[in-house]
């Protein structure tokens, strides 16, 4: 049992549903109903296989575990896997939200459900792939080529604009990451190795430095997506049908974030420090800006669109303020954004399937027919806001600390958005949920059915869950955000001292 890669299973055992789809026919109805229990089934077995990761996994220890390496195309690039506190967390992430998303396209997607369902079990192999991956090549493939399935699943069975969302979301995302290549070649040119523990204690020229940052950053800061470069994201969730806006919010946008932690700031200390005020403008930025516009929308969907945009730049804040209350927090935020921002989501879907139109306008009342619903959403909505025991509050407080450490007017500003978001979200559940049932269309609406259910129920418990115990959380990734801020500190000091005036 100790040899068995653990990795490679959870990483490429949703692959195994998609063969079995592929010789499934979908030509009846009887058919069809095979195609989604395979999904189903294999997205929950990639969950229990990923269990095992998290069983297996020693919080104490803060480096890589469960590493397996293998030579590949004899260029000094290697199937290298590996996962530390940060990247088990994001996978479980992953493998919670896939059945869920399966389940919440039960009933949604009626036509070309083989594919449909293919599409999002590869994309689930490639989001794991990006998280595992401790070659620097290995992690360009999968972040890349998880473009492609996202790219198809709004473009096919996305609404309206779907075509435009998709180029927009392909475009944007992929020319950031034609300069993170770029980056990626002269890091290998610099060192000859792609491995990335070894590319972790290399110490790069302070002027390369400031160039590879930038490469990495033009394509992690479209993926979360930070301001300017966040337009794409609006269209998309749009666009995109639920289960879609539902992994795209949940995993997607957390991939920047995450290689933020894993690359840009353990290899190029120097220039992280360097570029630190100007995430920070853009953070406040992103923060106010964002929330301003939420407050403005009539579709529920590009309203909550806008608050990851805005939550995104409380991670970016957390992140580059280099303490480990920061940090904790951005990783924390980000994990309970991926729950909270889904669920939400998941609950437009769940309107949205009863009355076709996601206009704020055309609610009101719902609490009269939907109590539960009502109830599930109040949740989902205090969490985004950051109520005291949901685990939106964690992270929230947690980056304002951090940072308050470095830049107090930064932390004012991002304060701000706190109230900014508890004026869009309270509105946005007032329009809805409160007032007299009066529309007619309105009136025979059912409440949660038992798929429903299913689906919100888990994400209730875990919102309220690491609200009040966060701490198998924290235990997970005290290790590793404490290496990233000592090698952080030491190559400042030692920058520091080089640069001092010899007398």
């Amino acid at each position: 049992m100790s040899d068995w890669p653990i990795l490679s299973t959870v990483t490429f055992l949703p692959l195994i549903g998609v063969v079995l789809i592929l010789f499934t026919r979908d030509d009846n109805e009887a058919g069809l109903r095979n195609i989604r229990n395979v999904a189903l089934l294999t997205t929950l077995f990639t969950f229990i296989v990923s269990l095992f990761v998290w069983l297996k996994f020693d919080p104490s220890n803060p480096g890589f575990q469960m590493i397996e390496e293998h030579p590949w195309m004899g260029t000094g690039v290697s199937y290298h896997l590996g996962v530390d506190g940060i990247s088990i967390l994001f996978i479980l992430l992953t493998t919670v939200l896939m059945p869920l998303c399966i389940l919440a396209s039960w009933e949604a997607i009626t036509y070309r459900v083989k594919a449909y369902m293919i599409a999002f079990l590869i994309l689930e192999t490639l989001i794991i792939g990006v998280f595992v991956s401790l070659d620097i090549v290995m992690f360009y493939i999968f972040f890349e080529a998880g473009l492609i399935p996202m790219y198809l699943i709004i473009g096919i069975w996305g609404h309206d604009r779907r075509v435009y969302a998709s180029l927009k979301f392909f475009l944007y995302t992929f020319l950031g990451s034609v300069f993170m290549l770029l980056a990626i070649m002269a890091m290998y040119w610099e060192t000859g190795t792609t491995s990335v523990p070894v590319l972790l204690n290399y110490d790069f020229p302070v002027g390369m430095q400031y160039w590879l940052f930038l490469g990495f950053f033009a394509s992690f800061a479209v993926k979360m997506p930070m301001w300017p470069v966040h337009t794409w994201l609006p269209d998309a969730h749009v666009e995109a049908p639920t289960a879609a806006s539902g992994v795209l919010a949940g995993v997607l946008l957390k991939l920047g974030g995450f290689g933020v932690l894993r690359y840009s700031m353990p290899m190029f200390p120097d220039a992280s420090y360097y570029f630190a005020p100007f995430i920070f403008a853009l953070s406040v930025i992103a923060i106010v800006y964002a929330s301003l516009v939420a407050l403005m929308q009539t579709d529920m969907k590009k309203l909550i669109a806008y608050s990851s945009v805005a939550h995104m730049g409380y991670v970016t804040m957390g992140m580059f303020s280099a303490t480990p209350e920061g940090i904790e927090g951005s990783i924390y935020l980000m994990l309970s954004h991926g729950i909270v921002s889904g669920a939400l989501f998941f609950c437009v879907g769940v309107v949205y399937d009863r009355m076709h139109t996601r206009d704020i306008a055309a609610f009101g009342g719902l609490v009269n027919n939907m109590p539960k619903f009502a109830v599930a959403f109040m949740i989902f909505t205090m969490a985004n806001v950051g109520l005291p025991g949901t685990s939106g509050f964690i992270g929230e407080f947690l980056t304002v600390v951090g940072v308050f450490q470095v830049n107090t007017w930064v932390a004012v500003f991002a304060a701000t958005g706190l109230i900014l978001s508890a004026a869009y979200a309270l509105w946005l559940y007032r329009r809805i949920i409160f007032g007299a049932l009066e529309k007619d269309s309105l009136k025979a609406l059912l409440d949660l059915s038992l798929r429903e259910k299913f689906v919100l129920y888990p994400l209730i418990f875990l919102t309220i869950f690491f609200g009040v115990y966060p701490e198998p959380i924290f235990a997970a990734i005290h290790g590793p955000v404490n290496l990233i801020v000592q090698h952080y500190g030491e190559v400042l000091e030692a920058t520091r001292q080089i640069a001092l005036p010899v007398y």
